[in-house]
């Protein structure tokens, strides 16, 4: 075994401590915000909650998932996440299939206008106006709809397409599989990589976006989450998140007297982030066969 000079030692060791301290700074806000959500939060204004919790309590999480307006923001959240992700994915992956046909006709013309839409675009009134005229205002389809073509998912599953042996399409087509059945049968099953990095791609930006909900839709019910919680962490006191509440978390929370504004948006921010964050696991032994692959390979 060949062992390591000091020089090597002592560079090793300084990578590992500035990888460390690069964990902690990026780990410690997050870690920081669980806490204070489980602290008492008259507490957490005292100051001093780092790493633990100086006062335990589930009171902050109490009142979130007594408040139906904030349950039913996650509920949309869910459904938006999987429907979105879906549809688009399906969308996306479609489109790109397509566009690896040598005999599609005006081919590069259709690579070509997809390919501007990704350096230009309406701005935000042109999009609001169509929006408005296709019907999708205060619907749950505008959380879904306009966003589910993606131009560069598009292109990584085009390149990963193209990478796959022409052979098998042919046999497929030989015993009589049509496009779609090549695309459901041979294609979907040999681009799992792929399909489960950019699945996962699309399933973050639907869970996390918050802005789109906040132009398009005025129904509070209709709400995700990740719009609440901005609604929340913009609030400037507690008393205007209280007015939001319904009669029954807000006379249980004049109760607890423990809860403040800072303490409820850390535990709704928990609610809204670690549910997607459980998914990685899943899925990154995927990203660079999926990501490197669909993008490099020509």
């Amino acid at each position: 075994m060949h062992r390591m000079s000091f020089g090597d030692k002592m560079l090793s060791w300084s990578i590992y401590f500035l990888l460390s301290i690069l964990a902690f700074v990026t780990f410690y806000p997050f870690w920081n915000a669980a806490v204070i959500s489980f602290n008492n939060g008259m507490d957490t204004v005292m100051g001093g909650v780092t790493f633990w919790p100086r006062d335990f309590t589930l009171d902050n999480y109490k009142i979130v998932f007594e408040d139906s307006r904030l349950v039913n923001g996650f509920v949309i959240t869910l459904l938006r996440t999987g429907v979105g992700t879906l549809l688009s994915i399906l969308a996306t992956a479609i489109l790109a299939y397509g566009m690896t046909k040598q005999e599609l006709i005006g081919r590069k013309y259709y690579m070509i206008m997809c390919i501007v839409t990704m350096y230009f675009s309406g701005g935000l009134i042109p999009s609001f106006l169509l929006v408005r005229e296709l019907g999708l205002m205060n619907t749950f389809w505008v959380l879904v709809i306009p966003g589910i073509i993606s131009v560069w998912n598009m292109i990584i599953f085009r390149t990963f397409f193209l990478g796959l042996p022409g052979g098998l399409e042919e046999s497929a087509k030989i015993d009589g599989c049509s496009n779609w059945g090549v695309l459901f049968r041979i294609v979907f099953p040999l681009s799992g990589p792929v399909l489960a990095t950019l699945s996962l791609f699309t399933a973050i930006y639907h869970w996390n976006d918050w802005f789109m909900p906040s132009i398009y839709i005025n129904n509070v019910d209709l709400l995700p989450i990740q719009t609440k919680l901005q609604q929340i962490l913009n609030s400037n006191i507690m008393s205007e998140q209280m007015s939001q509440m319904d009669s029954a978390a807000k006379s249980h929370m004049e109760q607890m007297k423990t809860v403040t504004s800072k303490s409820l948006s850390m535990a709704t921010m928990m609610v809204a982030t670690v549910p997607i964050m459980c998914v990685y696991p899943f899925v990154q032994k995927y990203f660079v066969k999926g990501v490197l692959v669909g993008s490099l390979k020509e």
